[in-house]
């Protein structure tokens, strides 16, 4: 995960991870998300077993909130847990709403 100039983050998944961080920082890609977004640091990385584990927690992580992820970064998995909580308790909340309307 890159924490982007702007606050944002960019979570990826790569072979070659020091490659990908300098092909980011270097903004080879005009396309690319962080491009506009530079510099960028390496906030957290995480190796996996095999690439589909690592596309799964990519997709998952990329869902997240920024508090969510700043949590993850800080290994405050208690936060993490405490602000999934929270946001299935929001969506329950407006299917609730629903149901009553």
């Amino acid at each position: 995960m890159l924490r982007c100039s702007d606050g944002h983050f960019y979570v990826g998944s790569t072979d070659d991870l020091e490659a990908r961080v300098a092909q980011h920082a270097a903004g080879q890609d005009p396309k690319c998300y962080t491009f506009k977004r530079r510099p960028v640091e390496l906030a957290l990385s995480e190796s996996f077993g095999t690439r589909i584990e690592a596309k799964e927690a990519e997709r998952r992580i990329k869902g997240w909130s920024r508090g969510k992820k700043e949590a993850l970064i800080a290994g405050d998995w208690e936060r993490v847990s405490m602000l999934a909580r929270n946001r299935q308790q929001k969506s329950g909340e407006v299917v609730l709403r629903q149901a009553q309307d």
